[in-house]
Formats: structure tokens, C-alpha cells, sequence
């Protein structure tokens, strides 16, 4: 279906002329070029229709929880303060010092996938006066305690924090609760008095405190891009948070979620968990490869130490999304095409002057 829009847009171009001068420019590689970038974007357009998404069940926490527990045929496991309910999973009470996971004991295979998380987080602190947050994650290692949202640092794999305490005091620039990504090879450290500005891919502002109804986060994985989409008013639309390309994820990783408390405390609620496969075609070098030896690792514009000195703490400033590819190599298309029509030209008159001295 992306290639009949592709192809309406070139018959339209050829219709217009366009197409024709490019083609008789000896440009005919520039028609191939504009199908592959009309396909590319039409593609990123099309983020999160739900045709081609499976869900899997090995890899989601529904209700009424069942396979939750200690078992041996248990797929979810739980440490700390968290609370199994009939209609939640409390990660931390809203109580001082906490902390709180729960984790799929099933390492996930699928190269392409995207992650429903329907969570709540409430509490009785007023503004600014209620913490930390939530995380989740898909990393190499599961249940192991610690000091980043009540899991390890130094973790390897894919974060998403939703950060609802502030604690740099000189990073005004942006509000709280706050969601970001990371990706991490086991050798980086998550500061928190910076709240991850070094080391985050992206992220934006949600409230998603104390309200009426639950709220909805979307991580997306499909073919080495990362699209991260919260949906926080209840209207059932999803809106772009993060969208980063050039990242590089393995299989067999562990699905998690985990949170904690501090002096200020809230209740972190996770309603469910979702795992939905992406139906995607490789390459045949991509499906001989073995992807559960890949490392993390993210392609930037800049490297994490370059980022320490950023004061808006971001890799690049908004991210390169697939509209904003396609315009960017559209227009250096176009620039392509005026030199050569230009060079044309010029070649033309200048054959035309020589003839007349013969």
C-alpha cells in the first residue's frame, strides 16, 4: 500500500513534466531515490494502526494477574514493597523509602515489538512535594535491586523513565513528571541530580499525576528505531514523545517495571502490561544475524560525553522524525536536480556557441 501512494505521487510528477526533464537529464536514478523516501516516510507515518500487532500473551501482565508469583510456571516475578491486587500492581505505597518490581521471567525474542504500558501514580503530596517515579525496562538482567528507580545501575539495555521529582534545581527549561529514554551497555551511570540529562536520548513533559484516569505509555521497537508515545488524557490518542533511529536493541532480554520512593513518596500503580509482535521483513543479512549478540548502542549526533556540558541535556535538540528525514533529503533532491538542469543549460548554450565558429 505505501508503494501505490509512491507510485500515484510519480505519476502525478510525470504528468507534470517533473519526472520528464529529470529523466532526460540522465537523472533517472533521482526517480528512484524519491520512490524509496515516499515509501520511507509513508511508512514512519503509519506508527500505530494495530493491524499487524499480535499480542504476547508469554510477555504481558493482565488481569486478574494470573502466572504472577514465585512459582516455577510463574511468567511474572515481583520483589520489595510490591502489592499483587485484583485490579493493580502497587510498585510502592505511598510511603517514605520504597521501592518495588515486577518482572517477566520470559526473555523475549522478538526483533520488533511494541510495549502498552496502562499505569496510575497518585498520592497525597502536593506540587513538587512527591516522588520518584516509575521505570520501565528491557534489559539483560532482571530483579536486581537498586538505586535507579529501585532498580541497578550500570544496567544493559532500554529504560523509559517517568520521573515525577525534580532534583536539578538549574534545569528549569522543562517541567515535571518528566519521560525519558536510555540506552545503556553496562557503562554508564543514571545521575540523579542531573535526572538523566547526561545520559537520555529524549523526552518530554506528561502530567500523568493524581488524575481521574489511567494513563497510557507506548514503547515502540521496529527496525533499529526507538518510538516512545504517552496517551495521558483519556481521549484514546497517542502522542509522539520520543522517535530516535539508528538504535541497536538484542533479543533475550527481560521485560520490567520497576519504582521507589524517597523522602517524598507516592503510590506507583502498574494496571497492565502489553506485548504486542510487529509483523516486519528483514533483509535476509538481517535475519541470518545473531541478535541476541548484539550490544545497546544508539547512533548520535554527538557522543554521551559530549552531552555532560549540554545545559538542555538532550543529544540533539528534536529529533530527526521520518517527516523531517524525508523533507531534509527531499530538498537536497531538489538541489541535486536545479544543479544539473543549471549545468544543462549551460552545457547547451555553450555547444551552441562553439557551432558557430565551425
Amino acid at each position: 500500500m505505501a508503494m501505490g501512494g509512491c507510485e500515484r505521487v510519480v505519476s502525478t510528477l510525470f504528468q507534470q513534466g517533473v519526472l520528464v526533464k529529470m529523466y532526460n537529464l540522465r537523472t533517472g536514478a533521482s526517480i528512484y531515490l524519491l520512490l524509496v523516501l515516499c515509501s520511507v516516510s509513508l511508512v514512519y507515518a503509519d506508527i500505530t494502526d494495530g493491524s499487524n500487532e499480535h499480542l504476547k500473551r508469554e510477555h504481558s501482565l493482565m488481569k486478574p494477574y494470573q502466572g504472577v508469583g514465585t512459582g516455577s510456571s510463574s511468567q511474572w516475578d515481583f520483589w520489595g514493597s510490591t502489592l499483587v491486587t485484583s485490579q493493580y500492581i502497587r510498585l510502592t505505597p505511598d510511603d517514605r523509602s520504597k521501592q518495588g518490581s515486577i518482572w517477566n521471567t520470559v526473555p523475549c525474542f522478538l526483533k520488533d515489538w511494541e510495549m502498552h504500558v496502562q499505569f496510575k501514580v497518585h498520592g497525597s503530596g502536593k506540587k513538587n512535594l512527591h516522588g520518584d517515579g516509575i521505570a520501565i525496562w528491557y534489559t539483560r538482567e532482571k530483579l536486581h535491586p537498586g538505586p535507579i528507580f529501585g532498580n541497578q545501575d550500570h544496567f544493559v539495555g532500554l529504560a523509559v523513565f517517568v520521573d515525577t521529582f525534580r532534583n536539578d534545581l538549574h534545569g528549569m527549561d522543562r517541567s515535571f513528571p518528566y519521560i525519558s529514554a536510555m540506552i545503556n551497555n553496562g557503562t554508564l551511570s543514571y545521575d540523579h541530580s542531573k535526572d538523566g540529562r547526561v545520559t537520555e536520548l529524549g523526552g518530554c513533559s506528561a502530567e500523568i499525576r493524581n488524575k481521574d484516569h489511567d494513563t497510557y505509555l507506548a514503547i515502540r521497537y521496529s527496525k533499529g528505531r526507538l518510538t516512545v508515545m504517552v496517551d495521558v488524557d483519556d481521549k484514546n490518542e497517542w502522542k509522539e514523545c520520543i522517535d530516535i533511529g539508528g538504535v541497536r536493541l538484542p533479543t533475550g532480554y527481560y521485560f520490567g517495571a520497576s519504582s521507589a520512593t524517597g523522602d517524598l513518596s507516592d503510590n506507583h500503580d502498574i494496571i497492565s502490561m502489553k506485548m504486542y509482535q510487529l509483523m516486519v521483513e528483514h533483509t535476509p543479512e538481517e535475519d541470518n544475524l545473531d541478535w541476541t549478540k548484539i550490544e545497546p548502542s544508539v547512533s548520535l549526533l554527538k557522543s554521551p560525553k559530549d552531552n555532560i556540558d549540554d545545559p538542555t541535556g538532550n543529544f540533539r535538540s528534536t529529533p530527526l522524525t521520518g517527516w523531517k528525514v524525508f523533507l531534509l533529503l527531499l530538498c537536497a533532491l531538489l538541489g541535486i536536480v536545479v544543479c544539473a538542469v543549471v549545468g544543462a543549460v549551460v552545457f547547451q548554450k555553450r555547444q551552441e556557441r562553439n557551432k558557430r565558429f565551425y
